[in-house]
């Protein structure tokens, strides 16, 4: 990872927190993000990452992973790069698209639709008539 994209991504990463029973040192944040960002990349299953790039194993980068999303830094990644991208006006809007399964819609419905009723009606079925009021020529 070029150390300019490092240094954009840093300040954005928890700070890692102190392990007070001591224990194993946690593996650096950016060999971490460059072994999620392999896997990612490639499509590979996270037990086969290579132990030879330095980034731990699977497990280690998945969880790390796991803890950045909850924690929401990859939310305030995307932000950052976006903004980045727009004040450089680097931004294709002719390639963008917006649908309301992301986004909420403002000034939508006011009030949840009506949900059908879904009991038995009082109408008569088909399907339960006999079979001796069915049509003569029909087959059997």
């Amino acid at each position: 990872m070029p150390d300019s994209l490092w240094e954009r991504i840093q300040p954005l990463l928890p700070k890692p927190k102190p392990k007070p029973r001591g224990g194993r040192p946690a593996r650096e944040d950016r060999a971490v993000l460059a072994g999620i960002l392999f896997v990612l990349k490639t499509g590979i299953q996270w037990e086969h990452l290579p132990q030879e790039m330095g980034c731990g194993c699977g497990m280690t980068c998945w969880r790390r992973l796991r803890d950045w999303q909850e924690q929401g830094v990859w939310a305030r990644l995307h932000q950052a790069l976006l903004d980045e991208l727009g004040q450089a006006n680097a931004i294709d809007w002719d390639r963008a698209s917006l649908d309301s399964a992301s986004v909420h819609a403002k000034g939508g419905a006011s009030r949840r639709a009506r949900t059908p009723r879904t009991e038995a009606s009082s109408a008569r079925s088909i399907t339960s008539l006999s079979t001796a009021t069915a049509s003569p020529s029909a087959p059997s």
